[in-house]
């Protein structure tokens, strides 16, 4: 529900609002287990979607997927409605899109292995500094010879490629051990056994796909089913922190907006930080600080806000905190540390309040005009308009055949790249990319389907046999040319090798432009732009 300030959350001695135009200014969702942060996030996901602002929010329970239906008429949840002056108190679905890394409950995520970059790849698979040295290696290997690295059977043949010829890398590169080699593949094999090998590949996630509204302008409320995921909480974890840092780099400065162009919500926000190195701290730091520029709003959802490093705590503009226990020393010392960060309400002690709310009660600051807190407020959460809990499968089933992006990401897509060059198997056509259908208001129509991928030509021009493999063809002397590219030259024709035919070149040209398209992107690696890359 939006009421003139921005997004009505309740009320206490007075009605509390969000205000959309502070809402990139980040904020925070905490309590104890069951004190109700699940429905404080549903609510405000419907205020957002309902003003237009799409969102993301990670569902690591399932309970978040009744948003996609209307409510049941209950009586507690009509008694607090007329309780807090919500009136009237409307019972509505809204515009979900399910989304799943493995595919099962929503349409499927994937990325390209160049997409993650060596650097939260690293973080994925545990490397210490010497085997994420090698992985940065063959990252830049890739990018001087203009092989994709789109799945992990990529990776490995570059990996594997690196071991087999650690004399010629060595002497362009630095040193590439074969036990350091041995070790980074045995970490891609735990990965694919806990089924991180499903995430990499293509088609890949075009994030902006996120941002869309539907054709009453209502914003798309983008659920990932990650009950599964959390089974891993480090790929969790990486996983939400690449596309945070995807979107970072991809949208351009939009300064103050009247409300933002997108929401995300980070559950379980403390495995973000678990572990982190200092380095890596400070570069989520930096996204957290910038990426309200692009106008992205980051709400972290954690049970203690303790989980967050207080760096990153003193972004949060808006806080919403529910009831927290205090049994031990560690739990009154967090219940103080928690009063401690809201202005003091006259009418109420703090400390004593966040240890008595009830379920659907909460203490809330919210940014005002001038960007200051405003007092904090002991507040009666209101009930949502959607269902509270999760959906059957056949009701899920039933929305993702009716979303917009039903056929755009389910089949897989597996085109030259790494592997098939350097082990010389065949060049496979790309096909073209699949758009979005458009209504005229300018939102999506729910109902469209992309059109169907054409089938694979047979008559020569999609796909050419290379002859032998690349390792036949490697320079046997010091890695130096007079001419030419790279080292590796002799793989893409740069040398003196057999004549190539007009279909060969054509397809190995293009292949050279994707390559180097996507070797800047690798060079940047991932949260390049804060890194202090720049796109080129």
């Amino acid at each position: 529900m939006v009421d003139p300030a921005g997004i009505f959350i309740g009320k206490g001695e007075n009605p509390v609002s969000l205000a959309l135009a502070l809402a990139n200014r980040h904020g925070l969702i905490a309590g104890a287990t069951g004190t109700g942060k699940t429905v404080t996030l549903q609510i405000l996901a419907e205020g957002f979607s309902a003003a237009g602002v799409p969102v993301f929010a990670a569902d690591v329970k399932g309970d978040l997927s009744g948003i996609a239906l209307a409510g049941t008429e209950k009586p507690f949840l009509t008694e607090r409605a007329h309780k807090i002056g919500l009136d009237p108190y409307v019972l509505e679905p809204h515009p979900a899109i399910f989304w799943d890394v493995f595919g099962k409950q929503g349409h499927p995520i994937r990325a390209t292995v160049s997409e993650m970059g060596p650097l939260l790849l690293a973080r994925l698979l545990d490397l210490n500094d010497v085997q994420e040295g090698v992985l940065n290696i063959a990252f830049r290997v890739a990018d001087d010879e203009g092989l994709l690295l789109l799945d992990l059977k990529d990776l490995r043949a570059i990996l594997a490629f690196l071991a087999e010829n650690a004399d010629q890398v060595k002497a362009r590169y630095g040193n590439v051990s074969p036990n350091t080699v041995g070790a980074i593949q045995r970490g891609l094999l735990v990965l694919e056994n806990q089924g991180g090998d499903a995430f990499f590949g293509e088609p890949a996630l075009d994030l902006i796909d996120f941002m869309t509204t539907d054709a009453a302008g209502r914003g798309a409320i983008n659920i990932l089913a990650a009950d599964s995921l959390m089974s891993n909480p480090r790929v969790y974890a990486t996983f939400l922190l690449w596309m945070m840092s995807e979107l970072f780099e991809r949208l351009p400065e939009a300064g103050d907006l009247d409300k933002p162009k997108l929401v995300f919500f980070f559950d379980e926000a403390h495995l973000l930080f678990n572990d982190a190195p200092k380095a890596l701290l400070e570069k989520i730091t930096q996204v957290v600080r910038l990426i309200r520029s692009k106008g992205v709003g980051i709400y972290f959802i954690t049970q203690n806000p303790q989980d967050v490093p207080e760096i990153v705590l003193s972004q949060l503009g808006n806080r919403i905190q529910h009831a927290l226990r205090a049994y031990t020393p560690r739990e009154q010392k967090a219940v103080r540390v928690a009063a401690e960060s809201f202005r003091a309400n006259p009418s109420f002690k703090t400390e004593d309040a966040i240890t008595e709310m009830g379920i659907g009660e909460a203490l809330v600051s919210t940014l005002q005009k001038g960007g200051v807190p405003s007092i904090v407020e002991r507040t009666l959460v209101r009930p949502p308009s959607g269902r509270m809990g999760p959906l059957s499968e056949d009701e899920r089933k039933a929305v993702i055949e009716s979303s917009p992006f039903k056929g755009k990401y389910d089949e897989v897509l597996d085109r030259e790249s790494a592997h098939e060059v350097l082990n010389g198997q065949r060049e496979v056509e790309t096909p073209p990319p699949v758009r979005r259908a458009e209504t005229r208001s300018g939102g999506i129509d729910w109902g469209a389907r992309p059109a169907p991928r054409p089938a694979p030509r047979d008559d020569g021009g999609s796909s050419v046999p290379r002859a032998g493999s690349v390792r036949d063809r490697l320079p046997e002397a010091q890695p130096k040319k007079e001419e030419g590219g790279g080292w590796l030259s002799d793989i893409f024709g740069g040398g003196g090798g057999r004549r190539q035919s007009v279909g060969e070149a054509a397809v190995k040209s293009a292949a050279r432009s994707v390559g180097s398209s996507l070797g800047r992107e690798i060079s940047r690696s991932i949260l390049g732009g804060i890194l202090g890359g720049k796109r080129r």
